[in-house]
């Protein structure tokens, strides 16, 4: 039983991690401190880990991944965006969030 509190409080420690990163992005479509390299490994590792959760049937690896790789996704596209695009793109976002 610790081992399922223990795990869940994991898994949503990851997924929220990157929420303030993501935020920080929309509000100021201002990435040049991030490193691409770090967001790649990371995007595939979310990916590798979701695989492996699934093949192993295990639901909360699966979602806690599935959603730390789309927040992490997020970050490395809006890193390698123009910025431009980036505005247009976190423009779109807040506006809408109610």
């Amino acid at each position: 039983m610790m081992s399922l509190w223990i795990g869940s409080a994991a898994a949503l420690a990851s997924t929220i991690s990157f929420a303030p990163q993501a935020w920080k992005i929309i509000k100021t479509a201002e990435t040049k401190d991030i490193s691409t390299g770090m967001y790649v490994i990371t995007v595939m590792a979310f990916a590798l880990w979701g695989a492996y959760g699934l093949m192993l049937a295990k639901w909360p690896l699966v979602v806690s991944n599935a959603i730390c790789l789309v927040l992490s996704g997020f970050i490395l596209v809006m890193k390698i965006l123009p910025a431009a695009k980036k505005k247009r793109v976190g423009r779109k976002i807040k506006q809408s969030i109610p």
